[in-house]
C-alpha cells in the first residue's frame, strides 16, 4: 500500500519586515550608545558606534534586495494561484 503525502509547501513569507527590523535594531542600538559614547571612550569600546553604523548602512542594500524579492514572489504565487492577485500600484 502506497499512500503518498500531500506536498507541503515551504514558507514564503515577506521578507521586507525583516529587513526593516534589522536596521531598527542597529539604529536603536547606535542611539542608545551614542547616548553613552562617554562610558564607550572610558572603557574603550567606541568601536561598537561604528559596528551599530555599519550595520544600519549594509541594511539599505538588504532592504533593497528583500524589496525585489518580495515583488518577485507576488509575482510567483499570482501565477502559482489564481485567487491571488497581484495589484499594480501605480
Amino acid at each position: 500500500m502506497t499512500s503518498e503525502k500531500p506536498r507541503i509547501e515551504p514558507l514564503d513569507p515577506p521578507m521586507v519586515p525583516f529587513a526593516l527590523a534589522g536596521m531598527a535594531a542597529f539604529a536603536v542600538a547606535g542611539l542608545v550608545l551614542l547616548l553613552n559614547r562617554d562610558w564607550l571612550q572610558a572603557h574603550g569600546h567606541t568601536d561598537w558606534l561604528w559596528i551599530s553604523l555599519a550595520g544600519f548602512l549594509l541594511g539599505i542594500p538588504g532592504l533593497l534586495t528583500m524589496l525585489r524579492h518580495d515583488a518577485n514572489r507576488r509575482r510567483r504565487r499570482a501565477l502559482s494561484h489564481p485567487e491571488f492577485r497581484v495589484t499594480d500600484p501605480g
